[in-house]
């Protein structure tokens, strides 16, 4: 496995590959990483990952200097399965001194995350976008965990013509139901046992409409019921929305996307599940 950390080396290694599949990561991997990787590995002829914790994509009052970093055990999971290349850079050579350009998305960026976390969308699309131009890919893996970020990759895909196809991955889950994340590791003993509250509340949604709720507000009111029933949780949002678009709705049908984010204690988790998926 090569560890590139240069745009230059990076497309030498990418004219040597017929078809290239990129996992982007911020690092500390977790099994829905890897899950990612393996995707790429069984549809293409060479797999690159990316670890970079992009600062862009941070507000202030966020945890840029406290997010998890560990690049020799995110390599040692990468090269364990089967990755080719990682692509490892420094700040300075995603974003030199003198750089200026920035991607503003528009409507799928407004609502849920983006409403509460002003600026984080034009750093994800921004560095996606860089990521995707520098390395060439066939195709890009993201979880669906990060539903949002993924409507939001579609889109600048879509309309920036990239001649790439954003693979969107089943979000990968422990035992009890919580979305495997990075900043799960932030949780102590009782605040990861509180933690699965959010998806309770979420199958708690799906069960209403799977018995015949089709009142949006109804559901959403049945998700805070649940979360609001933990007494270390606080809810910032419920959701139920278009899944392209991400506007609330009134009326639910299958696909219907619905999520949530939540505190618990410090730390900040999102999840989010397709009703009839």
């Amino acid at each position: 496995m090569e560890v590139l950390e240069t745009v230059e080396l990076v497309r030498e290694w990418r004219g040597r590959h017929r078809t290239v599949g990129l996992v982007p990561t911020m690092g500390c991997l977790h099994p829905g990483h890897l899950s990612l990787v393996r995707r790429a590995r069984a549809e293409n002829d060479a797999v690159a990952a990316s670890v970079f914790v992009n600062p862009s994509q941070f507000g202030p009052g966020e945890d840029l200097a406290a997010y998890p970093r560990d690049l020799p055990r995110d390599l040692d999971m990468l090269s364990g399965e089967g990755c080719d290349m990682v692509f490892a850079p420094p700040v300075a050579e995603m974003y030199p001194a003198d750089y200026q350009t920035w991607i503003e998305v528009g409507a799928v960026a407004d609502a849920l995350e983006g409403a509460r976390r002003p600026g984080h969308f034009r750093g994800v699309a921004t560095v996606v976008a860089k990521l995707l131009g520098i390395v060439q890919p066939d195709r890009a893996y993201f979880g669906r965990k990060d539903a949002q970020q993924l409507a939001v990759i579609r889109t600048v895909a879509r309309d920036l013509n990239l001649a790439v196809d954003i693979v969107g991955c089943a979000t990968v889950r422990e035992a009890d139901g919580l979305a495997m994340s990075s900043r799960n590791t932030y949780l102590d003993a009782a605040q990861r046992r509180a933690a699965a509250v959010l998806y309770r509340a979420l199958t708690a949604a799906e069960a209403s409409w799977r018995a015949g709720e089709r009142d949006a507000e109804s559901l959403r009111g049945r998700m805070r019921a649940v979360l609001d029933a933990e007494p270390l949780a606080q809810t910032e949002y419920v959701s139920v929305a278009d899944p392209v678009t991400l506007r609330e709705l009134r009326e639910v049908g299958a696909g219907a996307l619905v999520s949530m984010a939540v505190r618990i204690g410090r730390t900040r988790l999102i999840d989010n599940l397709v009703l009839g998926g």
